[in-house]
């Protein structure tokens, strides 16, 4: 044992926290230990909030020795908490390199959503997303990612008090672009849905993209996670405007991957959700959502409506609730499922659109926009 820490003293120790349990199993084996160790250390992390080797009962003296000197369960570190008046809770999470993300848990009755970021900033630049406006500094690891979940977890008041785990839905639309750090999602998504993990259902784990349609054609072949589709216009014209990656894979070539994509699924009652975020006097007009309905024709889809959420560099609008109510009922009356989100945690700026982490940015996207005069900027 004393050779085995010495050789490793000057390795940094692996963080077991965002492997799946595949690579745990392959990593014990690497130690020569049998895979089912993968199992025990499974359960201690993540049904029970373990950190400490020491405290894992059921590890062997000698295993927990050897895990102490090659390997740790290191979660992100909490900074802040906020709560809002209506429930909401959202968290400042510090990563490796000092960037901040935030992590926001939306309860409803016995449910509750957490919204899990899974980059620091976003290089996609939606005009109307202020996560967007920040730039982008670097993707998160697995372990920063489902770190999120713990965190949430192991540090809500319901948890602590014994009334059972607190989140029940998990969607993959915090700070970044999915598919743009695509291993490290799959990773976390898997232990999200993982019985020795956290055991979400796959119906109940969401990924929410803007599009980028070679990771999503793969993602195909990897997940049964639910998919979510952030649309915002009707045509290429507008999206392009709006969310500026649609000029490489505009309307057409998303949707079809998004189809596939279902069609890979082994449930074959699933749909994508179609997120539409209303910018009044720009998205949110009746002959928009007629052309919305039209474009959506035979597309396997339920339609979320999002009032857009102002921040401090927008010159954008929240729509008036008619317009809203006008727009929502022009999908009902073409025979869509449609809801109308409810803003959560906005008086925290938790709601969607509005969260604001601390960025390096390394696209100066931010100084741009501010020397511009918070003029919308296109990529």
């Amino acid at each position: 044992m004393s050779s085995l820490i010495a050789s490793t003293a000057e390795q940094p120790r692996v963080n077991l926290l965002g492997m799946t349990r595949a690579q745990l199993e392959a990593y014990f084996e690497t130690l020569g230990e049998k895979k089912f160790r993968a199992q025990q250390l499974m359960k201690w992390i993540h049904h029970q909030g373990v950190t400490d080797f020491d405290a894992m009962t059921n590890l062997g003296k000698a295993l927990r020795e050897k895990l102490k000197a090659v390997a740790e369960v290191r979660p992100p570190e909490i900074v802040s908490q906020h709560d809002s008046n209506d429930g909401t809770r959202k968290w400042a999470i510090r990563v490796e390199g000092g960037g901040l993300v935030e992590t926001v848990l939306i309860p409803d009755g016995n449910r509750a959503t957490l919204c899990v970021s899974s980059q620091v900033g976003c290089s996609l630049d939606c005009s109307f997303c202020s996560t967007g406006k920040q730039g982008f500094q670097r993707d998160l690891t697995s372990a920063e990612i489902i770190g999120q979940v713990w965190q949430a977890i192991n540090s809500y008041d319901a948890f602590q008090s014994g009334k059972g785990r607190v989140v029940t839905n998990v969607v993959m639309m915090g700070m970044g672009e999915p598919l743009m750090n695509f291993d490290p999602v799959v990773s976390a998504m898997d232990l999200m849905m993982e019985d020795l993990a956290y055991g979400i259902s796959k119906r109940r784990v969401t990924l929410s993209t803007s599009g980028v349609v070679p990771a999503l054609d793969k993602l195909a072949e990897l997940s049964e996670a639910s998919l979510a589709v952030s649309l915002h216009a009707p045509n290429d014209a507008l999206r392009n405007e709006l969310v500026p990656i649609n000029r490489k894979y505009p309307i057409a070539t998303l949707l079809e991957s998004c189809r596939n994509y279902i069609d890979a699924q082994s449930d074959k009652k699933r749909v994508v959700t179609v997120e539409y975020t209303l910018i009044a006097g720009v998205n949110d007009q009746r002959e928009h959502a007629v052309e919305l309905a039209e474009l959506l024709r035979d597309f396997p889809c339920k339609i979320n409506l999002i009032p857009f959420n102002p921040f401090p560099q927008s010159d954008y609008q929240r729509p008036s609730g008619n317009a809203v109510s006008r727009f929502w009922q022009v999908l009902v009356d073409a025979g869509y499922i449609v809801t109308v989100r409810t803003t959560r945690g906005d008086d925290i700026d938790a709601a969607c659109g509005q969260l604001v982490g601390q960025v390096v940015d390394r696209t100066r996207r931010s100084e741009r926009y501010r020397n511009a005069g918070q003029t919308t900027e296109s990529a």
